[in-house]
């Protein structure tokens, strides 16, 4: 979906472990740059692909990625991109974020040794036992992919009319949202999420922190935001400030 000029919305729809799940990258563009905002569940790169071929985009073309967080599916094709380029593709993350997506360190929400079990035993029980094994080997040995750049807190990319990264904490210690400047667009990552129609702060079951992801919040409000886009919910639109204002407002 096109947002606006040099913004796509790409939506990828799949069976994952038993359900349907939909995701929702975002993609950036000028003359010079095609850059994409996460990277899908491990496996999705075809399906990414054709998503960006149909917004009108060569994905040869890409050459630029930023990761908003550690969790699997934002990093799940990071070094199949990376693999199959014929050219390097510059990557950029926090610096919180760069261990954990380079495999340096555990994943933040795989530390405890139980975690896993537990995500284990979260699945549906009609999941054949093939898939919860591989399920389990994904999360002892995640994807992993080479970051190249780091940015900071209120650093302004000059990438697609100007970006500026967001270090919004708490989902994961390092996670990051974006602002495109032209658009006035709020790519959020995890940060938030859209459920019916309504725009809420991060799922507690998956947040890192819950007190200090919706203490990050607060610093979206410093932005003229007209859209959010969710990774998972997809587009919001409406008085988006004024959502913000009142989700850190319930649970602060």
């Amino acid at each position: 979906m096109k947002i606006a000029d040099g913004i796509e919305m790409l939506s990828i729809s799949a069976m994952v472990l038993g359900r349907v799940n939909t995701i929702y990258p975002t993609l950036l563009y000028d003359n010079e740059t095609v850059l994409l905002v996460d990277t899908g569940f491990p496996g999705q790169l075809p399906l990414l692909r054709e998503a960006i071929e149909k917004a009108g985009i060569p994905y040869a073309k890409l050459n630029k990625v930023i990761i908003t967080h550690q969790d699997i599916d934002h990093i799940g094709n990071l070094a199949a991109i990376q693999n199959e380029s014929p050219y390097q593709i510059e990557v950029f993350s926090s610096e919180q974020e760069k261990p954990f997506i380079q495999g340096e360190k555990r994943l933040v929400k795989m530390m405890k040794p139980e975690a896993i079990e537990k995500a284990v035993e979260s699945l549906p029980k009609d999941l054949p036992e093939e898939m919860r094994k591989a399920f389990k080997y994904t999360l002892e040995n995640p994807p992993k992919g080479t970051i190249d750049r780091v940015v900071e807190d209120g650093q302004i990319l000059p990438y697609c009319g100007g970006i500026t990264m967001i270090l919004t904490p708490g989902h994961t210690p390092g996670h990051v949202c974006l602002y495109h400047q032209p658009s006035k667009t709020l790519i959020a990552g995890d940060a938030m999420n859209l459920i019916d129609g309504q725009l809420t702060g991060p799922n507690p079951q998956y947040t890192n922190n819950v007190n200090e992801a919706f203490e990050s919040l607060k610093k979206l409000n410093m932005f003229d935001i007209e859209r959010v886009i969710s990774y998972h919910g997809g587009l919001f639109q409406g008085n988006v400030n004024q959502s913000i204002e009142e989700i850190t407002k319930n649970n602060i």
